[in-house]
């Protein structure tokens, strides 16, 4: 049976937009329009690959932003050198949607804090603030191991399925319980894994994720993936 990934884990090209920005470091009234366009195409077409189910706003944002890209390029006439900014649009769009997810977050913040309030907790338990990723940090690490350079050429004696790499998950995290996202692949002998078999294991981790059987977030802001295994939703499932 094909699985079809389409998670509610997506949100939308503004997000996509502000992913890439806070990860090149960018100042967000400053952005280098043609590095953000070719690396949010290079996003589309790894959803593509993925087989990822893309809503039609991300594909007008790409029409966007190859036609803010285009404006800038074109030569501007002397007497109109204070023209507006062909970005200052998208700019404004960012900067309401950001702090609109800052006031979300603070919000999500304060209800995990009060839901919490009356529970007794331990010397070790809530040291650190644990922070859930979304898809885009998700997609980010896959690339960075797809980007790698492959030792080897390796093509997998039969098919591989979306089904038997959910078990193969599985049993790893029942024995380990928690595992970094790099742990997932090199578990599998990454040296010797072709690029659709890093796929496969992929969209088994999304639909781990959507099934709720397992959890992907940092302890630390821009530190190790980690995957942690939700035992409780194990059970529930047909795996």
């Amino acid at each position: 049976m094909a699985i079809k990934i389409a998670l509610p884990l997506f949100e939308g090209p503004l997000d996509l937009l502000l992913h890439l920005i806070k990860q090149n470091k960018i100042d967000i009234y400053d952005i280098p329009i043609s590095l953000i366009t070719k690396q949010y195409l290079e996003y589309l077409e790894l959803m593509k690959e993925l087989d990822l189910e893309i809503a039609s706003e991300f594909l007008l944002m790409a029409a966007s932003l190859i036609y803010i890209k285009s404006q800038m390029l074109l030569p501007k006439p002397e007497q109109n050198n204070e023209d507006e900014d062909p970005r200052l649009e998208l700019v404004e769009k960012l900067v309401e949607y950001e702090k609109f997810k800052e006031i979300s977050n603070k919000l999500k913040e304060r209800y995990i804090f009060w839901s919490k309030a009356f529970t007794r907790k331990t010397a070790q338990e809530e040291e650190f603030f644990i922070q859930d990723l979304n898809i885009f940090d998700l997609i980010s690490a896959l690339k960075k191991l797809l980007d790698k350079p492959e030792p080897q050429i390796y093509i997998p004696k039969d098919t591989i399925k979306v089904e038997d790499k959910i078990k193969e998950i599985l049993k790893i995290l029942q024995q380990k319980k928690t595992i970094t996202f790099e742990e997932l692949f090199y578990a599998q002998s990454l040296n010797e894994i072709s690029r659709i078999e890093i796929i496969v294991t992929f969209l088994a981790l999304l639909e781990l994720l959507r099934l709720k059987i397992v959890r992907v977030y940092q302890e630390l802001p821009f530190g190790k993936i980690l995957i942690n295994l939700e035992e409780e939703n194990v059970y529930r499932s047909n795996f």
